[in-house]
């Protein structure tokens, strides 16, 4: 028999943050589901980023964020990969994908050449995300959807048992944002990780989301994606700007946090 249960990778109760005297975060409480995929929406500056800040604790926050016990990362603190919205690269700088990739695990200088097993894992890397053609590809010479790519590699290179997505396809064309979400789907289903998502584009939060959490400051509604998005919900999060948000296949997705 199938077992259906599910289980909570985080839990996030009572987290605020404020900077600078301005409350970003006000008392959210939510959950983000084990093996699953978890959008997050909302409007610009509903503090959506702010959220992925303080779960990597990278930002300093009341409350608390726990990590579930039952889940594939056992009883440590799980691995996390991280994809932001963009790298700002220098389009000039002479450093290939192979490279770039090569900065975290490298233990000799870049010039004295790779070692063959990070050479390696680095191939495989690629290869999961339909890459490994981009190898020996200038860093500043990729596309939008090109180095979105990269940056998925380099966030999977360490198994994270929890991927976070801060609006991954932002500003990529419609054909690079359609391989980078099948890709990563894919990804998930196969590796089983539990995967955070930020999105402007409800089109694709509601083909690729098990669960949905709407923010603005706070959490305003939170659960499966067919029971949360509906127009009632989205206008209430939205307001009249809610058009905004559906997917244009001949404009750019709206970016911002």
């Amino acid at each position: 028999m199938m077992n259906n249960e599910r289980h909570i990778s985080i839990k996030i109760e009572n987290l605020s943050v404020r900077r600078g005297g301005v409350q970003i975060l006000d008392n959210v409480n939510a959950s983000i589901m084990c093996n699953e995929i978890t959008a997050i929406i909302g409007p610009n500056g509903a503090g959506k980023t702010t959220l992925l800040l303080a779960i990597m604790d990278l930002i300093p926050y009341t409350g608390t964020i726990s990590f579930c016990k039952e889940c594939s990362h056992g009883n440590s603190r799980p691995k996390i990969g991280y994809v932001p919205q963009r790298l700002d690269v220098d389009r000039g700088m002479p450093i290939t994908v192979l490279e770039f990739l090569s900065l975290r695990d490298q233990k000799l200088p870049l010039w004295l050449g790779k070692s063959k097993k990070v050479r390696e894992n680095i191939i495989t890397s690629l290869e999961r995300v339909s890459a490994s053609h981009l190898i020996n590809r200038p860093l500043g010479k990729l596309s939008g959807g090109e180095l979105q790519r990269v940056l998925l590699a380099m966030a999977l290179q360490n198994e994270p048992d929890i991927v976070l997505l801060d609006e991954p396809v932002a500003g990529i064309d419609v054909a690079g944002e359609e391989l980078f979400t099948e890709i990563l789907s894919n990804l998930q289903k196969s590796s089983k990780f539990t995967l955070v998502l930020i999105s402007h584009d409800l089109s694709v939060v509601t083909k690729y989301a098990n669960h949905v959490i709407c923010m603005n400051k706070t959490v305003k509604c939170e659960g499966r994606t067919v029971e949360v998005l509906t127009p009632e919900n989205l206008t209430a999060i939205y307001g009249i700007n809610v058009g905004l948000y559906e997917h244009k296949p001949d404009k750019c997705i709206i970016e911002g946090e």
